[in-house]
């Protein structure tokens, strides 16, 4: 199991999120060397465990830098590695900045981001998708992006797309349609907003490469989240909500890879740990009622 999930780097990066109790993961120690550490630590923990899976993006402040910093030859030779471009990270290392990440998914982005890529992690991920494409995105009509990411994919990198919001089916199966240069999707899927799993098992059957992000919902799939008729049916069967949670996206026959977003040792250990699930049909929301509720999270 342990093979299937993967890292993300999210809120290992920065040093502020939205995760539910994050000001509580990091009360102190957010300068860069505090992250720095936390993070080879974790990957280092990750790692030992037997993932080999590793996820992050421009706009995840340094995550990309302090990945790269991890890296050995040996490690770059047995694991895999995505990154996402089309956002720009600008909170300026502060937690409480107004906005933290600005949306642009031109070609002149990509063409200043993918280098910037390229020195962080000290070559090439397999996998570089454009962050959280949403209908308002020019990315699946610019003709110029989209030549230059088929340039991409024929040089051997896995090019893809991130969804977001309540459209992510939607918007996947436009991608669909296009005639390259996709063929991997990593989409919010997880047992309060399971809508998007249809759109993902086309995109598999299709040959792509699925990655499940946010299986435990920003944290409101966790203890953090005290008393919720979720973490009541994971206490009566005795296991942590976050391991059901993460089961549960494991058990999907169409999810490749399912992303943690620990932040710390005990979080990834518990994300690691198995539990039964079974189709959890009865905690799923109205997507616009999910991610209205995800939108209100605070960057703490």
């Amino acid at each position: 199991m342990t093979a299937r999930i993967g890292l993300g780097l999210a809120a290992l990066g920065r040093p502020g999120y939205i995760n539910l109790g994050h000001d509580q993961d990091l009360p102190q120690g957010r300068e860069v060397e505090d992250l720095r550490r936390r993070t080879h630590e974790l990957l280092e923990q990750a790692w030992q465990a037997g993932v080999r899976y590793f996820d992050a993006a421009r706009s995840y402040g340094l995550a990309e830098e302090f990945l790269g910093e991890w890296l050995t030859p040996e490690r770059r030779s047995q694991l895999t590695i995505g990154s996402k471009w089309g956002y720009t990270y600008v909170a300026g290392w502060r937690d409480d900045a107004t906005t933290h990440e600005v949306k642009d998914h031109s070609v002149q982005t990509f063409e200043r981001q993918w280098p910037e890529t390229l020195q962080a992690l000290g070559g090439r991920p397999d996998f570089y998708l454009v962050h959280s494409l949403t209908s308002d995105s020019p990315a699946l009509t610019d003709t110029k992006l989209l030549d230059r990411l088929c340039e991409l994919a024929a040089d051997g990198v896995r090019v893809g797309l991130s969804t977001s919001g309540p459209h992510q089916a939607a918007t996947l199966r436009e991608a669909l349609k296009l005639d390259g240069p996709f063929s991997a999707v990593q989409s919010t899927w997880n047992v309060l907003e399971p809508s998007v799993g249809p759109a993902l098992a086309e995109a598999h059957e299709a040959g792509w490469f699925v990655v499940v992000k946010e299986a435990v919902a920003n944290g409101r799939l966790t203890s953090k989240a005290d008393e919720t008729p979720f973490n009541t049916f994971a206490a009566k069967h005795g296991v942590a909500p976050d391991s059901l949670a993460i089961s549960a996206a494991l058990a999907q026959p169409w999810a490749d890879v399912v992303l943690s977003g620990a932040t710390t040792a005990e979080q990834l250990e518990s994300n690691l740990s198995k539990a039964s699930a079974g189709p959890l049909t009865e905690f799923a929301q109205a997507p616009s009622e999910y991610w209205s509720e995800r939108s209100a999270l605070p960057w703490i």
